[in-house]
């Protein structure tokens, strides 16, 4: 689910502190405008994400115009959906195939043929 959410930046000496006011606890910061929109789109998608699976109800935004600041305030675009893509480790079984003589050897090597496929696809796809 995309959301979009009127969010508050404040800028001080080292960081970009982020609210949400609309969405409670919704606080993080960023080292540079980019880096708060990005903190703020992950915090907004974490939170939503949790609220929409424990069934409780996602808040309305608010009109940018009320939101009262000394920061700036800006749309940030979240999706829910594509955050819980990025972020779920559930375990998803793989089936596949390798010969029978390179199968005995790890089994008898004691190996973790998960832990081992896992560490592979991450170095391949430069995620380690």
């Amino acid at each position: 689910m995309k959301y979009l959410y009127p969010v508050v930046f404040e800028k001080d000496e080292e960081k970009i502190g982020v609210s949400v006011p609309d969405i409670p606890g919704c606080y993080t910061f960023g080292n540079d405008m980019p880096d708060a929109i990005e903190m703020a789109q992950d915090a907004i998608s974490m939170l939503l994400a949790d609220m929409e699976d424990s069934g409780r109800k996602v808040p309305e935004p608010s009109d940018i115009k009320s939101v009262k600041t000394n920061g700036c305030v800006s749309y940030v675009l979240a999706d829910t959906d594509a955050w819980r893509e990025q972020f779920d480790s559930h375990a998803v079984k793989k089936t596949l195939s390798i010969p029978a003589w390179l199968n005995k050897k790890a089994e008898h090597a004691g190996l973790n043929f998960s832990q081992i496929l896992q560490e592979a696809l991450k170095k391949a796809l430069g995620a380690a």
